[in-house]
């Protein structure tokens, strides 16, 4: 019965991946980009789901048709081939039974994007722009294990080391789906170098991990920019001091929640070529307005879930770092590992592979399949 109903919900998706091949080759939707967008994405979806679906029907058959041999087969080995190969396909379809289940779910539509991450430090002084220069060591190996590019748009340095901000994009495939987990306040505990007397101390610093926003997902008055230029601080040779070419954009963004317009300030200082960096702020406060825009839907899903995986408050202490230990605790799902030392080099996927199945887990609750 089960098998039937998933089939059937199976089969009545295969006209408007159909609709949705047809649509993609038509020049009128192509024009539209946004809606062209908008269809390529939800016919990739679909598409997954189309392939589940062939295989799922196929260990379906292949079951049947080991069932019917098996009721007028003599042969003993032959016999023990077909319950075999029926044994394997029964197992298979076990798997592609959940697999399905969460590919009908509607997954998050940002997950596929891009993003901006910041992280600053918080309470701590020093010591909390320290942790956040190993937040962002820890999440430069991370990305480059990954295969995905990273690239800084700005920073402010703390005064013994670390970073009192960090900013820097990230892109690669299906990004967003995975590193969204990490916004929030990220607590450590250890002993200061500081610290004349061996005292543990507990500071703190915030990640908050932005999707990116494409050109067509907000709509900015670009005549309406006040831009100004600067001198760039820091590494870069001879032209770096000399040149302006650090950019500033102020942009007066009314926001439909509050019903007030707000002031947005953006700098990027990433490159030496002022047009470059206009361009790479000009995106930076689109994915800011749009952050504000989609934090609405954020709230939205958060309020209807008893815990918050990688949706929410931003505030939300997520995860403790403790050094005299060498314990990580990730507080959303109660994960406890003493592995410090290679959590901070960058081995973090185990973590998020926990939170994963954890958000899966309410998903497929919420959704009652």
């Amino acid at each position: 019965m089960a098998t039937d109903n998933l089939l059937k919900r199976l089969d009545g998706l295969v006209g408007r991946y159909e609709e949705l091949t047809t649509l993609v080759t038509d020049p009128d939707v192509i024009r539209d980009q946004k809606r062209y967008v908008r269809l390529t994405k939800e016919r990739k979806d679909l598409g997954k789901i189309m392939t589940a679906r062939k295989e799922y029907m196929g260990h379906l058959q292949n079951v049947r048709d080991a069932r019917e041999l098996l009721a007028t087969e003599q042969d003993k080995e032959t016999r023990e081939m077909l319950r075999a190969e029926m044994e394997q396909s029964e197992a298979r379809l076990a798997a592609l039974d959940g697999e399905i289940k969460l590919l009908l779910v509607p997954a998050d539509p940002e997950d596929e994007k891009n993003v901006v991450m910041e992280i600053r430090g918080g309470t701590g002084g020093d010591e909390a722009a320290l942790f956040a220069g190993d937040l962002f060591r820890m999440y430069s190996r991370y990305i480059e294990g990954r295969g995905w590019k990273l690239s800084v748009s700005s920073f402010s340095e703390g005064t013994v080391g670390g970073y009192k901000e960090i900013i820097f994009n990230v892109t690669g495939e299906g990004v967003y789906g995975i590193l969204k987990y990490e916004s929030g306040v990220h607590r450590v505990q250890r002993v200061p170098a500081t610290e004349t007397q061996g005292r543990v101390h507990t500071s703190a610093a915030t990640v908050a991990v932005l999707p990116e926003a494409e050109e067509f997902d907000v709509e900015i008055n670009e005549g309406a920019i006040k831009w100004d230029t600067f001198r760039s601080s820091g590494a870069g040779g001879q032209n770096v001091n000399k040149v302006e070419s650090g950019v500033r954009a102020r942009y007066m963004w009314h926001n439909p929640f509050t019903n007030e317009d707000e002031e947005i300030l953006v700098e990027c200082t990433e490159t030496r070529d002022q047009p470059k960096n206009k361009e790479r702020a000009l995106a930076r406060l689109r994915t800011f307005i749009y952050d504000k825009e989609h934090q609405k839907y954020l709230d939205d899903i958060a309020s209807r879930r008893k815990t918050l995986v990688s949706t929410g408050d931003r505030s939300a202490k997520i995860r403790t770092y403790n050094y005299p230990q060498g314990r990580i605790t990730d507080h959303r799902i109660g994960y406890t590992v003493y592995n410090l030392p290679a959590f901070m080099d960058g081995q973090i996927q185990d973590c998020i592979d926990h939170l994963i199945v954890a958000e899966n887990a309410e998903r497929l609750k919420e959704s009652e399949l």
